[in-house]
């Protein structure tokens, strides 16, 4: 059984200049398309700052403020926040940002909360990751959990040493709702009724652009090199899959190599 990792290398380096634009990006794409870890190399490479739609709700409802006050009575009513509610809060936030390069992620999700974001803050870019929903099936479905502990294994990537059972206690794993099959085909499904308009209106406003790609490491380089083209980065991080015992017998031996010099 082989067990894999993936691994950075930051290729090259360049030195921070000052920048007279900022750059405000939306990014985009269904959930399991690998957009959290996208993110994470944007806001590394390119020092953008992270703004996540759902952070920002939870932060505003705990410092109560006009709007998380008003979203929360929502929440706890079981409805869903107010196109008119979201926005406003998300703008709070933004307008903070004013001299800031920002990546804006979990929002817009309808087309009114794109024209009231368009109208107020505009987005300079707008990315979004085209992954085959088949791929993402397959990512989604194959993790498997110990529900006591709260272990999670991923047939494909760190399976556990006996299928099904747990590596610790030897109890069986199991799968959650959110991770079957017919359950993650009907959230696929609706984020791609609700967010095939929003693309549109980016689209039409000649703001969208779209990367397609299985993995997050094909993604990358595409991701980078563009918004190299409209901001430049402090550096450029290469990521590569590694498979474990490999990487401990390079370790290893670069240690004994250290040792004798």
């Amino acid at each position: 059984m082989k067990v894999w990792l993936i691994y950075s290398l930051i290729i090259s380096t360049i030195k921070p200049t000052m920048i007279s634009k900022t750059l405000r990006t939306i990014i985009m794409g269904p959930p399991g398309s690998g957009k959290g870890t996208i993110s994470s190399r944007i806001v590394k490479d390119f020092r953008l700052k992270h703004l996540s739609s759902g952070d920002l709700l939870r932060s505003q409802i705990h410092n109560k403020s006009k709007e998380g006050l008003q979203a929360k009575k929502y929440i706890d009513s079981g409805q869903l926040v107010p196109d008119n509610v979201m926005v406003q809060l998300i703008l709070n936030e933004l307008q903070k940002l004013k001299h800031d390069s920002w990546l804006l992620d979990g929002f817009p999700r309808t087309v009114p909360q794109a024209e009231a974001l368009h109208t107020k803050e505009p987005a300079d870019v707008v990315i979004n990751l085209n992954v085959p929903f088949e791929i993402i099936m397959s990512r989604l479905t194959s993790r498997w959990t110990h529900a006591p502990s709260g272990r999670i294994y991923n047939t494909d990537f760190n399976p556990p040493k006996v299928p099904g059972i747990d590596d610790v206690t030897g109890e069986e794993l199991i799968q959650r709702e959110d991770d079957k099959p017919e359950t993650v085909k009907k959230r696929l499904e609706t984020y791609q009724a609700h967010t095939e308009p929003v693309l549109n209106y980016y689209r039409n406003l000649e703001i969208l652009e779209e990367f397609t790609g299985k993995y997050s490491n094909e993604i990358w380089p595409k991701v980078h090199k563009f918004l190299s083209t409209k901001i430049e980065p402090l550096q450029y991080t290469v990521y590569k899959f590694c498979c474990l015992h490999r990487l401990i017998n390079h370790l290893q031996a670069s240690s004994s190599v250290e040792q004798k010099l």
